[in-house]
């Protein structure tokens, strides 16, 4: 089976690194790193220069992306939803390694159109990360040789300044270590925090943890993974070239797409969710990105909604969940009745107009007694 306090917040929030004041860029600019101790084992690792002009947004309205280099062959971005590990097994709490790599390069969006990402481990999200509540994590976070900008992690389920940003700001070429007891179980969003931190998420890092609780979750057939987010471009939807991040249209809220996994309609055709009749589906959502999501699948009700990525009591028979910007849910439904079915952004807008739409598509036995009809197939 395939299984996939305000004022004092606001304080540390400023003290760790959003980077939008000085420290920010003292942190960048050659300093040597903070020492992380990891069980007795003090790793001090140097951080390379960089030019602290490089790490602070341009004027509105300009573009605050590195070019795109024209000999930089764009790739596959969207990260696949079945791209999930299995389920723990083990009853007790263990030392858990997780390695990450931040890489800037260039996707494919669309027929003859291109953007800039920035991600973990080259895509979008970057990957799903597994732990048991009680476990430590041993975080490894390094930054391409080849970056052109600073990064780091801030992980929503981490107990600590700046949610692990304070101790993983790596320069291109180096490496960082984070260490961090996982508490508190949930599914949460993790996320780049160096600056100018808007854009490093918009521009595709960020990703979803899991804390599982002490016994797992209960089994299911199959788990998919999948997060939404928005491309703010230099260009416009629907044009031909390369496009990088437009800082004035993020201010704004002006997204060109609304997408899955990273780029319009990121999660169709051979991407889709792929499952069976009468197979019971867990999915993973999450928003990286900075609008909310009003989650739903045409054609189906959800059996259980954990809302806000809580894994306590669930809700059920629920149509359409709210998901905040830098928040989750889990969903599980059962499928009865084959054909094509559509994750969407229930604002539709979104759907018809910026691409935020991925199918899952059932297949097996054909169930009239349950849904039939004579016209021509719709699509709500």
């Amino acid at each position: 089976m395939k299984t996939v306090a305000a004022a004092t917040i606001l304080m540390v929030l400023l003290s760790v690194g959003l980077g939008l004041g000085a420290a920010g860029l003292t942190r960048a600019s050659g300093t040597p790193a903070r020492a992380v101790t990891t069980e007795g084992v003090v790793v001090a690792v140097p951080r390379a220069a960089v030019d602290p002009a490089k790490a602070q947004p341009q004027a509105a309205g300009a573009s605050s992306a590195p070019a795109v280099a024209a000999a930089v062959p764009a790739v596959e971005i969207a990260r696949r939803p079945d791209d999930v590990p299995p389920p723990i097994t083990r009853q007790a709490p263990a030392t858990v390694r997780v390695d990450l790599e931040t890489k800037e390069v260039v996707g494919t969006i669309g027929d003859g159109a291109t953007y800039s990402y920035m991600t973990f481990n080259g895509t979008v999200p970057g990957p799903f990360i597994r732990v048991r509540v009680g476990d430590t994590v041993e975080l490894h976070i390094r930054n391409a040789a080849d970056s052109k900008w600073p990064h780091s992690i801030d992980l929503h389920a981490v107990t600590g300044p700046g949610g692990g940003a304070s101790v993983t700001q790596t320069n291109p070429g180096q490496e960082n270590t984070l260490r961090f007891k996982a508490l508190n179980p949930g599914l949460y969003v993790y996320h780049c925090a160096s600056p100018p931190v808007p854009m490093h998420v918009a521009m595709g890092m960020y990703g979803l943890i899991l804390v599982e609780p002490e016994g797992g979750l209960p089994p299911v057939d199959r788990e998919f993974y999948v997060v939404q987010g928005e491309l703010y471009m230099t260009g416009a939807a629907g044009q031909k070239g390369s496009f990088t991040f437009d800082a004035a249209k993020a201010t704004n809220e002006r997204p060109d797409h609304v997408v899955f996994n990273g780029k319009p309609a990121g999660l169709t055709e051979a991407n889709a969710l792929k499952a069976k009749v009468g197979e019971r589906v867990r999915i993973f959502f999450g928003v990286g990105g900075f609008l909310i999501s009003s989650f739903h699948v045409i054609g189906e009700i959800f059996d259980r909604v954990y809302p806000e990525g809580a894994l306590s009591d669930p809700i059920r028979n629920v149509q359409t969940t709210l998901v905040p910007a830098g928040g989750a849910a889990v969903v599980e439904l059962t499928l009865q009745v084959p054909g094509r079915y559509l994750l969407v952004d229930h604002a539709l807008p979104r759907v018809f107009d910026k691409g935020a739409v991925a199918s899952r598509v059932p297949e097996g036995p054909a169930a009239p007694e349950i849904y039939s009809g004579t016209g021509a197939a719709a699509g709500h």
